[in-house]
């Protein structure tokens, strides 16, 4: 059964009279009287009956024209639903990235998002690079925000699209040796209490990697997730640690002068889905505002 018959026949228990319900329709008096003898063979019985003033609706009609109603509400109702998603009034984007994207990255996004549309709701994880990956690869996550190199399997179904470069510093306990000073070298860290991130993580691996390459061995008293965390317990003079330049304020933290410690973030999703218009909203808006 079509919703045109359905709307053919609500108009005409409106109107009660075939030439106004034909007018209102925009059909001619014997398309619309051939929809009806139609309708009325699906249901097996007659929906109206001829009187001199136009149809009045029998008690099947009246039956019918309920559920017809409801039937049409419900179809009008899907259709306001698309609509209102393809136009941002609705939605959800489920998103993840480690401690710089969601702390500092993220929430001005979010906000701008928010601002000019409302309705959008937000699903926010946050993880290290490979869990977030994965995540993204078995449909948990619309997006997600890593660090580049991204080793993991099926990594060949994740697009990656290069976001910003980030830049991690040196952040000093107070009184420490190095205060004042705006750079410094791997051989001033030797045998220095070091505040870390957790290992295994992508930034951990890459301060690692690096200290490694200049021939020492930090010496990790604590491992932490949280950048507020790190840079708490450095300001309580527990030892030195390193954060993203976007955790810092201008001129703050110390760059490395045997070479940059950089890390290239991007944005990853599924090769092979098209993204909800929320979230490609919210990809666009990553782009611009990074």
């Amino acid at each position: 059964m079509e919703l045109t018959s359905l709307r053919y026949f609500r108009t005409l228990a409106q109107t009660r009279h075939m030439t106004r319900a034909a007018d209102a329709l925009g059909v001619t008096q014997p398309a619309l009287s051939a929809m009806l003898k139609k309708l009325e063979r699906e249901v097996g019985t007659a929906l109206v009956v001829r009187t001199s003033r136009g149809v009045e609706l029998t008690e099947a009609g009246k039956v019918f024209l309920l559920h017809a109603d409801e039937a049409l509400r419900a179809a009008e109702q899907a259709t306001t639903g698309v609509r209102q998603l393809l136009g941002l009034e609705r939605g959800s984007i489920r998103l993840g990235g480690g401690a710089t994207a969601i702390t500092y990255l993220l929430p001005p996004v979010v906000s701008s998002l928010r601002k000019a549309h409302p309705g959008l709701r937000f699903y926010i994880r946050e993880a290290g690079s490979s869990a977030v990956a994965q995540s993204v690869l078995s449909g948990e996550l619309d997006l997600g925000i890593v660090t580049l190199p991204l080793a993991t399997a099926s990594g060949s179904e994740l697009e990656r699209v290069p976001m910003v470069t980030d830049e991690l510093r040196l952040i000093l306990p107070p009184r420490h040796r190095l205060t004042g000073k705006d750079t410094f070298r791997w051989k001033d860290l030797d045998g220095e209490a070091v505040v870390a991130f957790e290992a295994g993580s992508a930034v951990r691996d890459l301060i690692d990697r690096a200290a490694s390459s200049a021939g020492i061995a930090l010496n990790i008293v604590m491992e932490l997730r949280s950048i507020d965390s790190i840079k708490q317990m450095v300001a309580a003079g527990i030892g030195i640690g390193f954060v993203s330049r976007f955790a810092l304020r201008a001129g703050e933290g110390l760059v490395c002068k045997d070479g940059k410690i950089g890390r290239q973030l991007a944005i990853v999703k599924r090769r092979d889905r098209t993204l909800s218009p929320a979230a490609a909203a919210c990809e666009k808006l990553l782009l611009n505002q990074a």
